[in-house]
């Protein structure tokens, strides 16, 4: 039997803005319309070029831009549509206000990375580490039943990856994601290469690009 293998992807770099934002639209709209920067499109391109990233049996995309614009290039040179799950969207930040209180003197200035020290955190509208991991956990178990011994690129977001790979991986005084000791780096764009055998996790990769 073939193993199967999944190219776990965080979307590329996002397009840096100055300014007041449309005050009409909630932040969580906000955040699911961000595009990729100029730079953000170029790394796509160069990413889907990976040789790696050939010979795609099937892709999936969260519902963000910012994901579908990095996936379009994979789809593209595989010839494939983009499949979309709600379930691969960045964990939901919910109130601000509250999330700001909770990052006070925190050290590393990333929610992502507090949040992997305090996983049951959560805003009254936004979503724990713990319920972020069930849902891409959910998304991956039905992934492997039905692509059996096949490629599957997946493209996400860097919070959702990092709280999905608790399944397999340890948290470093750094608080960085570390598996059989080798240091992750969940950074835009980043390419993992997951191989599953027997929906038994065997290997945990990142790949160069």
């Amino acid at each position: 039997m073939r193993d199967t293998i999944i190219y776990l992807i965080r979307h590329a770099e996002t397009v840096q803005e100055n300014g007041i934002r449309n005050s009409t639209e909630n932040p969580q709209m906000i955040n699911e319309k961000e595009i990729l920067s100029v730079y953000g499109e170029k790394q796509s391109q160069k990413l889907s070029e990976n040789i790696e990233l050939s010979h795609i049996d099937s892709i999936w995309s969260s519902s963000y831009t910012r994901a579908k614009a990095t996936a379009k290039y994979i789809a593209s040179n595989n010839n494939l549509p983009i499949n979309i799950d709600s379930n691969l969207n960045e964990r939901k930040l919910g109130n601000l206000k509250e999330l700001g209180e909770f990052m006070k003197d925190k050290k590393t200035r990333d929610p992502s990375q507090e949040q992997l020290l305090d996983r049951n955190f959560k805003t009254s509208d936004g979503e724990s580490v713990e319920d972020t991991r069930h849902r891409m956990t959910k998304f991956f178990d039905k992934i492997l039943q039905e692509y059996n011994g096949k490629k599957i690129a997946v493209v996400s977001h860097g919070g959702s990856i990092k709280f999905f790979l608790l399944n397999w991986c340890e948290i470093n005084e750094d608080v960085k994601l570390v598996y059989k000791n080798t240091v992750l780096d969940i950074t835009s764009p980043c390419l993992l290469k997951l191989t599953f055998r027997k929906n038994e996790l065997v290997d945990l990769e990142q790949i160069k690009q």
